[in-house]
């Protein structure tokens, strides 16, 4: 058994989800790992080809919170959600639906998905042995690691090419040397956009560490925006707050945070939001004025890129109570 099958069973096992040879949903490829009927309900599909890349597609959802927790072995991943609520623990990072995540595998992962909420998901995870070995042998005079080139789409929200190609990867049927060529094909694609669309990022500043004077600065920022999210926060305010000029305050805000200063704000707003819709009675009209949207119709299309799902489905999602399978 690979390490990538071992990784993804020893998580699945101990999480509530069993090994299913009865489900055919898919083509014969994959393997398909079912949830329990007393820990929640749907599914989690894995195509392996061991030691060098992984494709999961995700469609369950848990009764109750889940607190995941797992200890990472090296590889690179990417995935796109179509629905989640949830944040990752360490550092905390809310998750969103409708951006591309990628994600440095190494060391401990702990992460929390809200009860009741579907995890829409489909991603690649790809192994040293591939990045590294195969791609450096194939490639020696041209390869680079693709490492930095993962880490800086992470968070994209405009990316339509890497979405599409995960899309093409969920609709694809057909069996045997057939799909394993395809999916082949589709690693080395993915690898491929995602170099070719960081070759057009041009930073701003030379990389280099924060100064203590300017992560106290930043200190400042956070907690205004801890505390006024709710309000129309204009950069220019801000700037003067960390007594910076605007450039450097994104830069710094972005390198401190890994998210800019709008995402951080629509993160506040949508976790809040979240947190009303599940525990108090306020109209979806009062709780999008208390998260700083005037319109109920802006902040529920809003939540819905956020999280898949429209703040009506959520709180009626969010709320269900399980019975106890007998």
């Amino acid at each position: 058994m690979g390490i990538q099958r071992e990784m993804y069973e020893s998580c699945m096992f101990e999480n509530g989800f069993f090994k299913n040879d009865d489900n055919h949903e898919l083509s014969d490829e994959w393997t398909c790992y079912s949830l329990l009927p007393e820990f929640g309900e749907g599914n989690y599909w894995v195509y392996f080809c061991e030691d060098l890349f992984s494709i999961s597609i995700m469609d369950f959802c848990y009764y109750e919170d889940l607190i995941l927790e797992l200890n990472q072995p090296d590889y690179i991943s990417i995935c796109y959600y179509e629905s989640v609520s949830g944040e990752e623990l360490y550092p905390y990072k809310r998750l969103s639906s409708s951006y591309i995540k990628s994600n440095i595998g190494k060391g401990k992962y702990k992460a929390l998905y809200h009860k009741n909420i579907p995890i829409r998901c489909i991603g690649i995870l790809i192994m040293p042995k591939y990045y590294e070995d195969y791609l450096k042998s194939k490639y020696p005079n041209e390869y680079e690691n693709p490492l930095n080139a993962f880490a800086s789409v992470n968070g994209s929200t405009n990316f339509p090419e890497l979405v599409f190609l995960l899309n093409q990867i969920k609709n694809y049927k057909l069996n045997g040397i057939a799909a394993k060529l395809y999916y082949e094909s589709k690693v080395a694609e993915t690898i491929s956009i995602i170099v070719q669309k960081t070759k057009k990022i041009k930073p701003i500043y030379t990389s280099k560490s924060i100064s203590n004077e300017d992560m106290e600065s930043l200190r400042s920022v956070t907690s205004y925006i801890d505390d006024h999210f709710g309000y129309n926060i204009h950069l220019d305010h801000l700037a003067k707050i960390a007594c910076m000029g605007k450039t450097k305050l994104k830069y710094t805000f972005k390198k401190a945070h890994k998210c800019t200063v709008h995402e951080y704000i629509l993160n506040k707003r949508m976790s809040q939001a979240e947190h009303l819709l599940t525990n108090t009675n306020l109209s979806i009209s009062q709780i999008a004025q208390v998260v700083g949207y005037k319109k109920a119709s802006n902040f529920s299309e809003i939540f819905r890129k956020n999280t898949g799902i429209l703040p009506s489905k959520y709180r009626n999602l969010s709320l269900v109570t399980k019975l106890p399978s007998s």
